[in-house]
């Protein structure tokens, strides 16, 4: 079992938050697994990435941000700096020297601003619905005013029963964090899965941030029946053969 060889460990991480994380250990580059907004470790396409990094002799490290999942903190304190700051010190403290991260929606997003952090150790990028600035599209006129006064915006919550809150502090620092108005400074190769009948996120999105990144080894997937989830059986091995054929073109080390 997954559990077994890569068992649940809280480790200290910025401020002494205790962060909740599964780390395999195995051959580098390590898959690095950021979840979505509200998300955490436990979601069946992480699984589905720890499961493939046991069979292929892979590290592997999944985190719950904190706030979320078995992870310290309160959620209304969760900014993408914070999240960041969080996963690189998860990486150091695992010693990982060479690095793939696994960005799924929101972490589509903080894997551009974990490689940013971290030059030259992150070798490659699997966006799956990335949804990089999303705090700037993703909120009518009416909501980004409440945000900006300090007042949190509730939505309806197509997941789960709880409505989904955006506090001031995320979005501020998610509107100090924007990548799409410039050029994207990552030189590895970047693979872009994207459903079109995604709800959440436009499509056209990883088209942009194709388009926005440095490096001319991006590819973008579009799963023309894919919602946002991409949790389907169909979808995760589309996940899964990506990793597969990255994996042969990431280079060795020396």
């Amino acid at each position: 079992m997954t559990e077994d060889t890569a068992p649940l460990a809280r480790v200290d991480g910025p401020e002494g938050r205790r962060i909740a994380c599964r780390f395999l250990p195995g051959a580098e580059p390590a898959l690095v697994f950021l979840p979505g907004y509200m998300s955490d470790m436990a979601g069946g396409k992480a699984q589905a990435v720890l499961a493939w990094a046991r069979g292929a002799g892979r590290a592997c490290l999944l985190l719950d941000y904190s706030g979320c999942g078995e992870s310290e903190g309160d959620f209304a304190d969760g900014t993408l700096s914070r999240w960041r700051d969080e996963v690189v010190a998860l990486i150091r403290a695992h010693a990982i020297g060479r690095a793939v991260v696994i960005g799924s929606s929101m972490g589509g997003w903080l894997m551009l601003l974990v490689a940013q952090a971290l030059p030259g150790m992150v070798e490659a990028l699997i966006g799956i619905a990335a949804a990089p600035d999303f705090t700037d599209w993703g909120y009518d006129a009416a909501q980004k005013a409440e945000l900006a006064a300090g007042r949190p915006v509730f939505e309806d919550n197509p997941y789960g029963p709880e409505p989904t809150p955006t506090h001031p502090a995320f979005w501020a620092d998610g509107q100090a964090r924007r990548m799409l108005d410039g050029p994207i400074a990552f030189d590895g190769a970047v693979r872009l899965l994207h459903g079109q009948r995604d709800p959440d996120v436009p499509w056209e999105l990883s088209l942009k941030l194709a388009a926005a990144l440095r490096s001319a080894d991006v590819q973008v997937h579009l799963i023309k029946d894919g919602d946002h989830r991409l949790s389907r059986p169909a979808d995760i091995a589309i996940l899964l053969d990506t990793l597969s054929a990255l994996g042969a073109g990431v280079a060795e080390a020396p």
